[in-house]
């Protein structure tokens, strides 16, 4: 196995750095200055040839000039060439990973686009990643990008107010786009954007002043999201599970009905369930039994659109559905990860 490239390149800088040292200190014992010692070596091992810094005139000192010259012409040609290879490498390992990526960005259709990385994007892809939903996430900023792409998530460095980059993850064949930058001004021009290029896209976005709602249901925006009220679970069900999300949330009768259970501690809710769940694959009667009085099913979204309205209790769920629960309020749901 070949060792890292990188190894190359610390081993001749050591192997330099050695060669440097000792024919300094071989000069320097001979009778030269340390500064002309280390002066000659360095004129010596980048074969510039300014000049003799002291006559060689002795056995000694040609000895250790000609180690010198052997020594240090040859580990300078290794370290170029450790450079010149990490470098190159370097190179292409971007290139081919952006052409990789481009290549995997133009096959997706009916995806879902993030805009932003941040605490709200990352919770948003990991719901929308235990929901089985395909997304590719969109960042300037290259850090947080490398988060991404150590998830295993798709990414695009840009700005998501260009429409060339939206443009580059598919906007006109997504189903859906999630703005969630912490800047309301950011989030209305991406909406903007997003919606002249797709009448038919869904465009969830994140609000972080009240009193921007409207401007971004103007500029195009289906729903918007204000995270001091709602988290980035609530806008994946948005994206994964709309009608019954909307349903639950829409309706006058529906908002009554969530007041009255908050009143009673109770909370209802939609549930992704990822494929490494516990409850993938489990019928609802063992789920509800196992909850132990915390949770009830009352519908099962299935992935393919299918709505089971009070669902048998032998009914399975399974990875990609959405589950519609009451829950106790303030207690922690089985959560997908």
């Amino acid at each position: 196995m070949n060792p890292p490239r990188w190894r190359n390149l610390v081993g001749g800088l050591f192997y330099m750095v050695a060669v440097i040292a000792s024919a300094t200190m071989a000069y320097a014992a001979l009778g030269w200055s340390w500064g002309d010692a280390f002066y000659f070596v360095i004129i010596t091992v980048f074969t510039v040839g300014y000049g003799e810094a002291h006559p060689i005139n002795t056995p000694d000192l040609r000895a250790v000039t000609i180690a010198t010259i052997v020594l240090g012409c040859t580990g300078i040609i290794f370290l170029t060439g450790a450079l010149v290879q990490f470098i190159t490498f370097s190179q292409i390992q971007l290139l081919l990973g952006t052409k990789r990526m481009k290549t995997q960005i133009e096959q997706m259709t009916g995806h879902v686009i993030i805009c932003g990385y941040g605490r709200i994007g990352q919770m948003l892809a990991e719901e929308l990643h235990a929901g089985g939903a395909e997304f590719v996430i969109v960042d300037p900023d290259p850090a947080r990008l490398q988060e991404a792409a150590a998830r295993d998530f798709r990414s695009w460095q840009g700005d998501a107010t260009d429409e060339t980059v939206l443009q580059a993850v598919g906007v006109t064949r997504a189903r859906a786009l999630a703005t969630v930058v912490p800047n309301d001004a950011i989030n209305v021009f991406i909406a903007l954007s997003a919606r002249n290029l797709n009448k038919e896209l869904e465009i969830i976005a994140r609000g972080v002043q009240p009193s921007t709602k409207s401007k971004l249901l103007q500029a195009g925006a289906n729903a918007v999201v204000e995270p001091t009220h709602i988290g980035a679970e609530h806008i994946a069900q948005l994206l994964l599970f709309p009608r019954t999300a909307r349903f639950l949330d829409g309706s006058q009768r529906m908002r009554m009905l969530g007041a009255a259970l908050r009143g009673l501690g109770l909370e209802l809710e939609v549930m992704a369930v990822a494929a490494d769940s516990p409850l993938a694959g489990a019928a609802i009667e063992r789920i509800e039994h196992e909850a132990a009085g915390s949770m009830f099913v009352i519908a099962v979204n299935r992935r393919d659109g299918e709505t089971i309205i009070r669902p048998d209790p032998t009914t399975k769920v399974e990875a990609g559905d959405g589950v519609v629960l009451i829950t106790r309020a303030g207690r922690t749901t089985p959560r997908v990860s």
